[in-house]
């Protein structure tokens, strides 16, 4: 293992890679991209978690993704617990009443 730390753009590059392959309707786990980067072993992908948090808070508010909790886009500025990342059009923003299956 190395004791070298995957940099924000490591990170956003491996985010941004992961949400696409999963496609349209489907999420990814942040610790999936903690892993991709930090390796099986949960002394390399922990520390990389709140990172990650950073970075997909970033991507969220410039459009690139979507941050998700309980199937429902959150403030990425005001968000708890467990969330998945997701491609910008994903989740239901608008509540009740959102389009769907266009």
């Amino acid at each position: 293992m190395t004791d070298a730390k995957p940099d924000d753009a490591a990170i956003e590059t491996t985010m941004l890679s992961l949400v696409a392959e999963r496609g349209a309707d489907k999420t990814v786990c942040p610790s999936e991209v903690a892993r991709a980067l930090g390796g099986p072993h949960p002394d390399g992908w922990g520390p990389l978690m709140q990172p990650v948090r950073r970075v997909a808070v970033r991507l969220a508010h410039a459009g690139r993704i979507a941050i998700l909790r309980k199937g429902k886009r959150v403030d990425p500025d005001d968000f708890r617990g467990i969330y998945r990342l997701a491609l910008p059009g994903a989740g239901a923003g608008s509540g009740p009443g959102s389009q769907s299956g266009v």
